[in-house]
């Protein structure tokens, strides 16, 4: 009997054991939910790092409410790593327990030793302090969809051409192991607001939706007939495991079959993209290299050929170590988006971030629109309304779609928008005449690159600005120069307390000038003036020479000869040397600002060159002795084109 009982224990040991094994390989394959339900039927009293594993599966698995007992337990039984607290902290604050996250905290930072995890820590304790102050409701009102919602998950709404678009697991058969649910689909249903035409409810077509992948947030064009949706973790070992992003056209009543977009990277988690209403930004999520932590909101624009370039993250002030994502951005230019790592109720909590005086500001609107739960995916119906999604207590299973309406009697929209034309002068008649298919920027008073448009044959161009800022635009087109202007909106904004209308458009408008490149043809630098027998750059001079040094940063893909002339009041060989070291004056002065030397070269004429001959005004004169510049060289680089070190990796289809 003590035989038997030996060996059944020691079956018992080894079927514990495979079973660790099992949940540890899940759970490093990134299968939290079958990897919780294992370590749950493992786990033993004391067992401390199996309780910190089981704890980050139901984390990672979107249930921190859940994890709060085990990552409280990991601590009890000795759990070494610092990064407990801090997660048990969040778990805490998602089930309402301020004053026990309070106490854990403050007990922390007094023993704590990780920096970086102290830092962590005192962002909550300032969070979780500001968090007590937040009235139970404000302007926003908000419904469940119920017409829709199912005990399956519902979320990602998205509004076109009176359809809303979501993602829901409802009718899979098949199981995602990282989650334990089945895998989702994109579906379709007619509806004005909340009015949900449940006959027309359908899935996707087939070359859309996939049962043995993900399909997740979709974005449309303001026509509806392009959109572009995340589909991934298939859970196989080989290929692309992680989230990418898709397009699609509508043609002869169907989705193309999607291709991937040239914004993906095929070692990060690519997904919930926002169109702007113009179709020229799209904003995304992604976990790629050089981030600030965890998912970041990304923008990138799209060039003449559809291709999506300038990729930007949107910086410190809304990423942050945690994650970021599900962005979208209202007409007047706040960019919803959800975190959950500003200042949250617990979990992803929705924020809004609003610019002016070249300052982003981060706001949670507080309850009813954010909850303990997890609230993202905000997809705005106008200035006022919208959808978004809750896993909030009281819907109707996991993930829920809701509206929302944001009744603020104070809420003024005022959009400020910069409206140009992008000209050049006739050859013929000097008169300027629309120079369209051209590139234009819009960029902050630190040459950071705000936004980028192209324009189409009428030239036009637009673009949402900010109240109390400086802006330079700049404009590109093959064989001509790149120009600059200066734009602001200082002492222009509109007291809005005095407005009658809900919503004021302000347009202000900015043309840009482009000179036609011309290989050899002089160009005169206007007020470059020297002191008598001198080379030295003056004051003056040295400001129209910085004219010249934008030409060339702007230009990178010219070389210019830098001439001097002379008038005809001194011998030919003075002349000579005078004019020549001018020129080498004028040369080093660029250079001393940056500019390759290989890029400019000193030339001076002397008085070989005369525009006006026997000239007898010092007017005249002073048309003689005049600084120049020519293109030497020019060789068109399209900038749409290029790759910096992480483009390299997209994929192109």
């Amino acid at each position: 009997m003590r035989q038997i009982s030996a060996i059944y224990i020691l079956m018992v040991f080894l079927g514990s054991c495979v079973t660790t094994k099992t949940a540890l390989k899940d759970f490093n394959n990134a299968e939290y939910y079958n990897a919780a339900s294992k370590f749950q039927k493992v786990i033993k009293e004391g067992d401390s790092n199996n309780s910190f594993l089981l704890a980050e599966a139901l984390r990672k698995s979107n249930r921190l409410w859940q994890a709060q007992k085990y990552y409280a337990d990991a601590i009890k039984n000795g759990y070494k790593e610092e990064i407990a607290y801090y997660y048990l902290a969040l778990s805490l604050k998602s089930n309402n327990a301020y004053e026990q996250a309070d106490s854990l905290i403050s007990h922390y930072l007094s023993k704590g030793n990780d920096e970086s995890i102290i830092k962590l820590m005192r962002q909550e304790l300032l969070y979780i302090n500001n968090l007590r102050k937040y009235p139970d409701t404000s302007y926003y009102r908000v419904k469940n969809l119920e017409a829709i919602n199912t005990e399956f998950a519902e979320y990602s709404p998205s509004f076109s051409n009176d359809k809303l678009f979501f993602v829901s697991n409802r009718l899979s058969e098949k199981i995602y192991s990282g989650t334990g649910t089945p895998f989702t689909d994109l579906y379709e249903v007619k509806t004005r607001g909340a009015n949900v035409d449940l006959n027309s409810l359908k899935k996707l077509d087939d070359n859309i939706n996939n049962e043995k992948v993900n399909s997740g947030s979709i974005t449309f064009s303001e026509d509806g007939m392009y959109m572009i949706f995340a589909k991934g973790n298939d859970g196989k070992s080989t290929g692309r495991n992680n989230v990418d992003l898709y397009w699609s056209r509508f043609r002869r009543g169907g989705w193309t079959n999607p291709r991937l977009l040239n914004v993906n990277t095929s070692r990060s988690w690519d997904s919930t993209p926002y169109l702007s209403k113009d179709g020229k930004t799209l904003y995304f999520a992604s976990n790629r290299s050089k981030g600030f932590g965890g998912t970041d909101i990304y923008k990138a624009n799209v060039n003449r050929r559809g291709r999506w370039i300038n990729i930007q993250n949107l910086g410190p002030e809304i990423n942050t170590p945690g994650n970021e994502l599900f962005p979208s951005v209202t007409e007047d230019g706040r960019l919803y988006f959800s975190s959950d790592n500003h200042e949250g109720f617990g979990g992803l909590d929705i924020f809004v971030a609003t610019r002016k005086a070249g300052k982003i500001t981060i706001t949670n609107p507080g309850k009813p629109l954010n909850s303990r739960g997890d609230d993202f995916g905000v997809n705005p119906y106008n200035a006022t309304r919208g959808f978004f999604t809750s896993n909030r207590d009281g819907g109707k299973g996991d993930d829920d779609i809701y509206t929302f309406v944001n009744n603020d009697p104070n809420l003024k929209i005022v959009n400020y928008i910069l409206k140009g034309t992008t000209l050049t002068q006739n050859n013929d008649d000097k008169d300027l005449e629309i120079l369209g298919n051209s590139s234009v920027k819009l960029l902050d008073k630190e040459g950071v690159v705000i936004e980028e448009t192209f324009t189409d044959n009428d030239g036009q161009f637009e673009f949402t600005v900010f109240t109390d800022e400086d802006y330079v635009l700049i404009g590109e087109k093959e064989n001509y120069f790149s120009t600059r202007g200066d734009f602001s909106t200082i002492g222009k904004e509109l007291d809005k307390s005095k407005l009658v209308e809900f919503i004021t458009n302000v347009e202000f408008e900015k043309n840009l000038i482009l000179d036609r490149i011309i290989v050899n043809k002089s160009i005169v630098l206007d007020n470059i003036y020297y002191d008598l027998d001198k080379a030295d750059i003056r004051e003056d001079a040295a400001l129209e020479l910085d004219k010249l040094v934008v030409i060339l940063e702007d230009n990178p893909n010219i070389s210019i000869e830098l001439s001097s002339h002379t008038d005809d009041r001194a011998s030919v060989d003075y002349n000579q040397d005078l004019s020549q070291r001018r020129a080498e004056s004028a040369v080093s002065y660029i250079l001393s600002k940056g500019i390759d030397q290989n890029r400019v070269s000193a030339k001076g004429y002397g008085e070989s060159q005369l525009l006006i001959q026997n000239a007898k005004t010092e007017d005249e004169h002073q048309v003689n002795r005049r600084t120049e510049f020519k293109v030497t060289s020019y060789e068109f680089i399209d900038s749409s084109n290029s790759e910096d070190e992480e483009e390299k990796f997209f994929n192109i289809n």
